[in-house]
């Protein structure tokens, strides 16, 4: 009975023990599969560690970059600080400009005006101008045919005194005679100085209207045949020769010359010749006949000339 008691309490052992081993297995195949999961767990724990710390380092650099730039942002911000009344003053300067660009365009916009109404004015000019040219044109045409009837009618003219100048030289030689003191040069009668006048003097001497008189004489009778129409003039010309004057009564060869032409004038008139026909003019020594230097050719410079001519 012991033995059967004993083989009956090693059986009850046997299970029971071979019950908590095969539980223990189970609980050591479950611990193993957890420490397993466990295993898996932490490498992808590591993983995700080194990759969280690269991350980290790649932050920190991010930081430190971000920094960097806030710190250099901050030092901007304090040198652009002083510049904004600059700024300011750009603005009000633009905001000036903008102003006087608008007045610009309604200064434009005024001067197009005025120079649309020029153009206007200037086509109503150009207009009038065309109108002008046709009328000087024609007025051209009219002057070019009054000139040449003009001319006509002076050369006319002239041909007319001419003959009344020839006429009268014809009567002077007739009445003067060929004489040596009194001749005719060119369209001039001409009288030595010494016939009418003293030396240095511009008074006309005794003789000297006898002399005078037939020209006079002639000349009326002559002027009385010329037509109303004709302007003309006896011109008396005074000549020196070139020697200075040394006189109280005369400054110069100028003064002496124009005097005794005035004295000629003057007796012409008391003949009866018109003042308005009469012309008297002083040349000096600067119209000379003969260049010579002898004592006949100062002679031949010192003279009266008369000239029947138009005025």
């Amino acid at each position: 009975m012991v033995i059967i008691f004993i083989l009956l309490v090693f059986t009850v052992g046997q299970f029971y023990l071979s019950d908590a081993l095969s539980g223990r297995d189970q609980a050591l195949k479950e611990l193993q599969q957890k420490i397993s999961a466990l295993a898996d767990q932490l490498a992808l724990e590591k993983q995700s560690s080194e990759t969280l710390r690269g991350n980290a380092a790649t932050l920190a650099a991010q930081l430190k970059a971000a920094q960097d730039e806030r710190d250099a942002l901050a030092a901007k911000a304090n040198a652009v600080g002083p510049l904004s009344d600059q700024a300011k003053d750009l603005q009000n300067k633009l905001a000036a400009e903008q102003q006087t660009s608008q007045a610009a365009r309604a200064q434009v916009e005024l001067l197009t005006a005025q120079i649309a109404a020029l153009k206007d004015q200037l086509a109503k000019v150009a207009a009038a101008l065309d109108v002008s040219n046709n009328t000087v044109k024609e007025q051209q045409g009219q002057l070019v045919e009054l000139g040449r009837k003009l001319n006509l009618a002076l050369a006319t003219k002239v041909e007319e005194l001419a003959k009344y100048r020839s006429e009268f030289f014809g009567k002077l030689k007739e009445i003067l005679g060929d004489r040596p003191d009194i001749r005719v040069v060119g369209d001039r009668f001409v009288f030595q100085a010494e016939v009418l006048f003293a030396p240095g003097k511009a008074d006309l001497a005794p003789g000297a209207k006898q002399q005078l008189a037939p020209v006079f004489a002639a000349l009326k009778q002559i002027s009385a045949q010329i037509p109303p129409d004709l302007n003309w003039v006896l011109q008396i010309d005074g000549h020196t020769d070139h020697r200075p004057i040394h006189s109280d009564e005369f400054a110069s060869n100028w003064e002496l010359s124009t005097a005794r032409a005035i004295s000629v004038v003057r007796y012409a008139i008391d003949q009866g010749i018109p003042a308005n026909r009469l012309a008297a003019t002083g040349f000096a020594d600067n119209q000379p006949i003969d260049t010579g230097s002898s004592d006949d050719a100062y002679q031949h410079n010192r003279r009266i000339e008369l000239k029947l001519t138009q005025r």
